[in-house]
């Protein structure tokens, strides 16, 4: 029987993730103007940081993402009889917190009083427990280096950069476990790159004033579909890190880059603003001044939603109605065309229908799944889900009758040489808003209603119908 003990890391290595970043990021979503003061903490020690965020968050452990290879490895490791210890730089709070909840580990090694347990103080206390090769080590960080110098065998699991080179040169590693996707391919969607389709709506002014031909105000449409997509990944990026335990409560989100741990919490925090200050670099070099005060307008909305309007009934719907709304918005002021009332009352009916129809595939899926209660990080209930409905048809339908209102007034009539073609697109456009509801309804939706459309045929020859209207029609 092998007496020899396995030791495994904690961050980065049983947990795809990082505690001291899922305190702060909990701390920060709790506490927002407070954001400063663990700056202050760290200037106390690293170990007074820890303890404070630890004592100051309730993250949940049992949704934290951990890696299924390294418990197999512990299972093994228990049926062989075994002992495994945890040990970790993470806060004994929550260490506990974690050996609690997995119910796998015979001792617990953690930070603690004025001892940060990372690098040569885990070695030092590993050496001093069972002697110098006396242990097995699981891990993944420079700082796991000095630990593999000092253990029997070294196992590395989700090697940081640089981590694999470096042991393989010191001749120590035993093992190499590496199971998660490509970097770049979890941050492609975490960028979210498919979603910028919805900044196609910036060439709606362009279309609607007839001036689509002009190639110079195409290439500031280019600029502009660019500059707000950058943006809108930096606020997806920041959206994500705040959500990133409600994410872990939800059937789809909990596989998102970070929720799962695909990303590092450190990288993202890091990411968003370079995003932001790369979409502000973008649009003030090339656009009207008037575009980036749009632009900074969407994002303050965007921050507000993420902290605290996303949980607020009917406000969150209509601050998701009104960001839609800020891309057409931002399209007239890249292309310096005045927006008319039609417009703006268009697009705010119908994305409200589109956001009401987003909330509603959400909560039916909580209530299929067997909830009654308020769901996480919302204002809504299941049993709200018949006056969502209600709610979000009657905004659509609202929304075919400002385009027949349209379609009738004089100054528009004057725009077109066929102008009763331009009534083909009500009934279209009728048919659309119900089978989307309809859809829904029957729990085939997309929590986006926007890329549903996109990936939808019938959605795709709506679309384009509609397009062959106004082209007849002008």
């Amino acid at each position: 029987m092998n007496q020899c003990p396995l030791v495994v890391d904690l961050d980065g290595t049983l947990l795809r993730s990082d505690m001291l970043f899922e305190t702060w990021l909990g701390f920060f979503k709790a506490s927002p103007a407070r954001v400063f003061e663990p700056v202050l903490w760290l200037l106390k020690g690293k170990t007074h940081l820890k303890h404070r965020l630890a004592a100051e968050t309730h993250t949940d452990v049992e949704t934290l993402p951990y890696n299924e290879r390294v418990i197999e490895m512990i299972v093994a490791a228990r049926a062989a009889g075994r002992k495994v210890v945890l040990a970790t730089a993470t806060h004994r709070l929550y260490a506990d917190k974690v050996a609690a909840h997995l119910q796998l580990f015979d001792e617990v090694i953690a930070t603690e009083d004025d001892v940060n347990l990372s690098a040569q103080r885990k070695r030092d206390k590993l050496v001093d427990e069972y002697g110098r090769e006396g242990f097995d080590y699981v891990g993944n960080s420079q700082d796991d280096i000095v630990v593999w110098e000092a253990a029997r065998e070294a196992h590395v699991v989700e090697p940081h950069h640089g981590v694999l080179r470096r042991a393989k040169s010191k001749r120590m590693i035993d093992s190499v476990t590496i199971d998660s996707p490509p970097k770049w391919r979890s941050w492609m969607k975490a960028l979210r790159l498919h979603q910028w389709i919805k900044n196609l709506l910036i060439f709606v002014p362009l279309l609607a004033g007839h001036r689509i031909g002009e190639l110079p105000l195409i290439l500031t449409g280019v600029v502009a579909f660019v500059a707000f997509g950058l943006c809108a990944s930096s606020v997806y990026l920041l959206n994500d890190l705040l959500d990133i335990e409600d994410d872990r409560q939800h059937a789809y989100k909990r596989k998102r880059p970070f929720a799962a741990g695909m990303l590092e919490i450190k990288h993202g925090i890091l990411a968003f603003p370079l995003l932001l200050a790369a979409a502000f670099a973008l649009s003030l070099a090339l656009l009207p001044y008037a575009f980036a005060l749009g632009l900074a307008g969407y994002y303050v909305i965007t921050l507000l939603y993420s902290l605290w309007l996303k949980r607020q009934m009917m406000v969150d719907v209509v601050t998701l109605g009104v960001l839609y709304t800020c891309r057409i918005i931002a399209g007239a002021l890249a292309f310096q065309i005045d927006l008319t009332f039609w417009m703006l009352a268009f697009s705010m009916f119908m994305f409200l229908s589109l956001a009401l129809v987003k909330r509603y595939a959400e909560l039916g899926e909580a209530r299929r799944r067997g909830k009654e209660g308020q769901t996480r990080g919302r204002g809504y209930f299941p049993d709200d889900l018949e006056m969502i409905s209600s709610l979000g048809a009657a905004s659509g339908y609202i929304a075919v009758m400002v385009l027949a209102l349209y379609i009738q007034e004089q100054n528009i009539i004057a725009l077109y040489r066929h102008p009763e073609v331009l009534w083909l697109s009500c009934p279209l456009l009728l048919f659309w808003i119900s089978r989307t509801w309809m859809l829904t309804h029957r729990g085939e939706m997309h929590d986006d209603p926007i890329v549903f459309a996109v990936k939808d045929r019938v959605s795709l020859v709506v679309g384009a119908l509609f397009g062959i209207i106004f082209w007849i029609a002008t």
